[in-house]
């Protein structure tokens, strides 16, 4: 059984020990437990979505309707993150997690506790951020 680390060990680790065994198994068990997360919330949605409650009272249908709109909203959502964290360690299986997919660069700890299914460093999310709204701007205006 391995024994994972906590943040503040990972944090304290030298730059040198970037991506090492300890840390992409302490990754690995966040994605795991992260994605066993949203398979519950999918299918708590789903089962809450098979039994719609029948109100008689229209207001009360109505607001069960729009009940039932915002659970299908957080459900896909949902898969779209459990999408993000298969990606996530399947980038973990090939050796790739931590690393920027476009330059390759390391994407940082600190990055990754916040956001593990991130594929991008700062600089270049930034700069793909900033890309989206010119194109954004140029199809509006």
């Amino acid at each position: 059984m391995s024994r994972t680390i906590s943040e503040q060990t990972l944090l304290a680790m030298s730059a040198s020990d970037y991506m090492n065994g300890e840390q992409q198994q302490f990754f690995r068990d966040r994605l795991v437990a992260l994605a066993g997360e949203c398979e519950k919330d999918i299918a708590s949605a789903m089962a809450h979505l098979r039994t719609p409650v029948q109100e008689p009272d229209p207001v009360d249908a109505a607001a069960e309707e729009e009940n039932c709109r915002h659970r299908l909203r957080f459900m896909a959502r949902q898969q779209a993150l459990l999408g993000k964290i298969r990606d996530a360690l399947r980038r973990l299986d090939g050796h790739e997690y931590g690393y920027c997919r476009i330059s390759g660069e390391p994407i940082g700890l600190r990055r990754l506790l916040a956001r593990p299914t991130t594929e991008y460093c700062a600089e270049v999310k930034a700069r793909l951020e900033q890309n989206e709204r010119h194109f954004a701007h140029q199809r509006t205006g």
